[in-house]
């Protein structure tokens, strides 16, 4: 009676699994957390960059709110500028932030910049329907900066002015750094302590397949890169910084759901782009790359993303937990 009883509890468990692998398949992936790039354009020249500015494309407003109106539909719940450098278009990046939060109703919408482009009027005009600006610096050694390709001296500077800014008009206020070749060895436990960003994304420095890993691409990465130990090192050296998001390559290189200049979803495999969901729709052009939810997942790719009076007049309860 026993085995007959566990053979059934087996089947059962079988059959639950099976149709919960059915139902996803056909349900297809949803696509929670989008990085536009909108512009491959950047006016700084990092040495590592992994999105480079092979095109100087950028989409018509109309045609990229509509096809956010599509994400949107699809799943999305946050959406992120990314570039190139989003700041050389403010009157587009201003446009988007205030469609995303106003029509799109999002959850979150964020800037990652290198910050030197950024104005005090443009946080005055659109902060309220921007959650979270992330900034890069890679170094609190200006000379460190200008080695990889940060600008010219006044990266830190222009950090702590933004990071004020954040402050007086209500947006979370993020940091982003590579861990590479030049800074890993940097103890920046002082000057994190001091600005106390809400995320401090650290990233071990990634090659990509045709964007920065030969001599015939744009940027040459390779000089940068650091061992895994390394990056570890690093990461142990600042493990006591509340805000430490570290992001080693084995998270980072798939778990991104990239969408580029021509609304097309990138795959980090090496193969082909999507067809524009313009053209194919979201889910179509999802099924036709490859993004790892499993490791979105492991690098905290959920968390909360909303700035605290936001979450005050919508309420957590009204969100819906994703079935994974």
């Amino acid at each position: 009676m026993g085995t007959i009883m566990w053979l059934l509890a087996l089947f059962t468990i079988i059959f639950i699994s099976l149709h919960h692998l059915h139902t996803r398949r056909n349900r297809g992936q949803i696509p929670v957390s989008v990085n536009y790039h909108f512009t491959r354009r950047c006016n700084y020249t990092c040495g590592f960059c992994f999105h480079t500015a092979s095109t100087s494309y950028i989409e018509e407003p109309n045609r990229a709110k509509e096809g956010l109106r599509l994400l949107a539909n699809a799943g999305m719940r946050k959406l992120n500028f990314a570039g190139g450098e989003p700041f050389l278009y403010p009157k587009f990046l201003g446009e988007m932030i205030d469609f995303c939060k106003q029509d799109l109703k999002l959850e979150s919408v964020s800037i990652v910049t290198n910050g030197s482009l950024i104005r005090e009027d443009f946080l005055r005009k659109h902060g309220k329907n921007l959650d979270i600006l992330a900034v890069s610096c890679d170094s609190f050694d200006e000379a460190t900066n200008i080695q990889i390709g940060r600008g010219t001296g006044t990266q830190v500077k222009k950090l702590c002015e933004i990071a004020r800014w954040c402050e007086k008009y209500g947006v979370l206020f993020k940091i982003n750094t590579v861990v590479n070749r030049l800074n890993y060895m940097e103890d920046m436990n002082e000057r994190i302590g001091e600005l106390k960003p809400f995320r401090w994304k650290c990233f071990q420095v990634l090659i990509v397949a045709g964007e920065n890993d030969t001599e015939e691409t744009l940027r040459n990465g390779h000089k940068f890169t650091i061992s895994d130990g390394e990056f570890e090192g690093f990461c142990e050296r600042h493990r006591g910084q509340p805000s430490l998001v570290p992001e080693p390559n084995s998270l980072m290189a798939k778990s991104y759901l990239i969408l580029d200049e021509y609304l097309r979803f990138l795959d980090r495999t090496g193969k082909q782009p999507s067809r524009p969901i313009l053209e194919v729709g979201v889910k179509k052009a999802l099924e036709s790359v490859f993004w790892d939810e499993g490791a979105f997942l492991e690098r905290g790719g959920l968390y909360d993303w909303v700035k605290p009076e936001m979450e005050k007049s919508c309420g957590k309860g009204g969100r819906e937990e994703l079935d994974w």
